[in-house]
């Protein structure tokens, strides 16, 4: 009894540190524009920083991996890389220099939304009433949250909700298409690998892309993408696992709701973004509304 409570509490700790530091990640970025850097260079500098330890997790023997990986599952896992980890964290670090770091997690907040659609489209799985109506439900609240964003900066908000919705989209793809491929590789090998697959894309992008000056800025600009590498990529990641390990997955879900709300109050405390009281309902409708539908899906 005492064995499987101190299990609990240690997933619990693992659990709400993990949603913690992958929640910082939006404000570490917003710091970082304050210097003038642009958001390639930036992206290059988190998963460039992040590379070593997932290279050594993807070097690693894995023991329970089994026999029957193909080429062609490869080539899956580099798509899946291209889409879930370079084609995401683009789309998200692009957004994030048009809108405020609170309202970025609750758009990535709705991917279990768009998981549920994408599994419909793609794979005929029916979508229930209560699922419909939890789907509604988020997408009102997003609605609510905006609106008024939307009538203070106008354009610079629509660009931002698009590029961040799109980053919803395409982490959704991901999840939706690999869950076939990580018991196959292990789910921290499939991981380092796609985050490798990403880093490849960040580099090529940035060659053909970017400012190739990446040592004209301020060194906060450098301690900032290696924070961003190690607290809010490498370490939550095995948090995040762990926890799940400890509590599974459905108990994990449970913390799910603190991502926005922790990234909302270290954007106050550290960026001074405040939240109107209608955009603070809005973010209550789309947290209810998300949790419903990850309840339903269980």
């Amino acid at each position: 009894m005492f064995k499987t409570s101190s299990r609990t509490s240690i997933g619990i700790i693992y659990a709400i540190l993990g949603v913690l530091l992958f929640s910082a990640k939006a404000v570490l970025v917003k710091v970082a524009y304050t210097y003038n850097i642009d958001h390639l260079s930036l992206l290059l500098f988190r998963m460039v920083f992040a590379l070593p330890f997932y290279v050594v997790i993807a070097l690693k023997k894995n023991k329970n991996r089994t026999n029957d990986i193909s080429s062609k599952d490869y080539l899956w896992l580099i798509l899946f890389g291209f889409l879930g980890y370079y084609l995401a964290s683009l789309f998200d670090f692009m957004g994030l220099q048009y809108i405020k770091a609170g309202l970025e997690r609750i758009i990535l907040f709705v991917y279990p939304t768009i998981v549920v659609l994408l599994s419909w489209v793609f794979f005929k799985k029916k979508i229930s009433k209560k699922q419909s109506i939890a789907i509604l439900v988020t997408y009102v609240g997003v609605l609510v949250t905006f609106w008024q964003e939307i009538g203070l900066n106008g354009e610079a908000t629509y660009k931002g909700v698009i590029l961040i919705f799109l980053s919803a989209i395409t982490y959704a793809a991901y999840l939706v298409g690999s869950g076939w491929l990580i018991p196959k590789f292990g789910a921290s090998k499939f991981t380092a690998n796609a985050m490798i697959v990403s880093t490849v894309c960040i580099c090529i992008h940035f060659l053909i892309q970017g400012d190739m000056a990446i040592f004209k800025y301020p060194k906060e600009v450098y301690y900032i993408g290696l924070a961003m590498a190690i607290f809010c990529t490498v370490i939550p990641s095995f948090l995040v696992s762990a926890a799940i390990q400890n509590l599974g997955a459905n108990t994990f879900s449970i913390f799910g709701s603190l991502g926005p709300i922790s990234t909302i109050l270290l954007a106050f405390i550290f960026l001074d973004e405040r939240i109107s009281s209608w955009q603070f309902l809005g973010i209550v409708i789309v947290i209810f509304g998300v949790s419903l539908v990850t309840k339903s899906k269980k």
